[in-house]
């Protein structure tokens, strides 16, 4: 058995000896010359979401008898987006490299001081602009704390026992005393008793319809301790939240060669929030870019000097101006408009030209 382990690990060893030595090696740029990358556009969001745990009160089924409000009674939890930020980046596109020979006589450095937008020279940045969406939670009316009187009122009824005695039947009134547990309903409808006394004795201090006298701190003292107990009270029948608030970073690279620039930029699941986009239990988030129509720059029937020809050129990208959409598959969370550079037009500039 020892020699087997032996082998199995020898074996490992040489497979890993193997692949190693058949990974390529990245070749270095002939010397003399210089080489460089065009610029290309990641555009970063920077994506913020908040939890909801919501927990259903225990008398939440008795909010619409005893109160007259609807209230919510499953416990829950879900994540919502609430603000979107977004950075286009400029990075090297180490896919479209060139290089150029610095001996010639022709070439002139000066297009090492062309900035990198939609030219040539190293990427100063980012293009200066953050894009910043913040999206409201939907709210609804809330009339959960109104109201002085209950919900329920009483109306007369007349009923009858009767107790047969031999051949006729009499009334007969039987009183007996006997101690039971509280029906939840019973407790419940006590509860709603008890907020609305609150309501009215705040009421009372607030219009000065009451025995005791309150003034200045005392009055906010005593409004404020009301206002508590009757949102403990509250929460028995619409229950509470607590939230807590996610931050991701994600990065979508647009590549020229798709036909369709729709990307997967994150995400979403009620119960893990943000995800990445290779993750498939979560709701997606689509990064639509739609590049902007350029027209050409010279028509089929011109004609390019033979001077023009035979002078030296380097190659540079002019951004597409792309509108950018960002939604979740049914809604439109934020559109814009920013410059990608790998979306542009590639086009040429020569080397000997005078940039003073």
């Amino acid at each position: 058995m020892k020699n087997v382990k032996i082998l199995l690990c020898s074996g490992l060893m040489a497979a890993s000896i193997a692949l190693y030595a058949q990974k390529p090696k990245q070749q270095p740029d002939p010397e003399g010359v210089l080489a460089y990358s065009l610029p290309a556009t990641t555009l970063v969001l920077e994506v913020e979401a908040v939890q909801e745990n919501f927990y259903a009160g225990p008398y939440a089924k008795y909010a619409s008898k005893y109160l007259g409000i609807e209230a919510r009674q499953k416990d829950s939890q879900v994540y919502t987006i609430s603000k979107v930020s977004m950075t286009p980046y400029i990075e090297a596109d180490n896919s479209s490299r060139h290089i150029i020979d610095v001996g010639n006589d022709r070439v002139r450095a000066t297009f090492l001081k062309l900035t990198s937008m939609g030219l040539v020279a190293g990427a100063d940045g980012n293009f200066g602009g953050e894009y910043v969406w913040r999206f409201p939670s939907p709210t609804s009316g809330d009339f959960s704390g109104i109201g002085l009187t209950s919900n329920l009122t009483s109306e007369d009824a007349t009923l009858y026992r009767n107790v047969k005695q031999e051949s006729t039947y009499s009334r007969v009134a039987v009183k007996q005393e006997i101690i039971v547990e509280k029906s939840e309903e019973k407790r419940a409808a006590e509860t709603a008793a008890m907020i609305f006394s609150i309501r009215e004795k705040r009421y009372q201090i607030v219009t000065g319809d009451t025995d005791a006298t309150y003034s200045g701190e005392a009055m906010g003292a005593a409004i404020a301790e009301l206002t508590r107990l009757e949102k403990e009270y509250m929460s028995m029948f619409t229950g509470y939240s607590e939230y807590q608030t996610q931050k991701m970073t994600f990065e979508v690279l647009p590549q020229k060669d798709r036909e369709n620039q729709l990307y997967v930029a994150f995400r979403i699941s009620d119960t893990a929030g943000l995800l990445p986009p290779d993750n498939i239990s979560g709701k997606p988030v689509v990064l639509e870019v739609i590049p902007q129509q350029v027209a050409p720059s010279v028509s089929e029937d011109s004609k390019i000097s033979k001077k023009a020809r035979d002078n030296s050129y380097v190659t540079y990208r002019i951004p597409s101006i792309c509108t950018v959409k960002l939604s979740d598959g049914m809604n439109v969370i934020f559109q814009s408009r920013v410059p990608v550079y790998q979306l542009g037009t590639e086009s040429t500039f020569p080397l000997n030209m005078d940039m003073d």
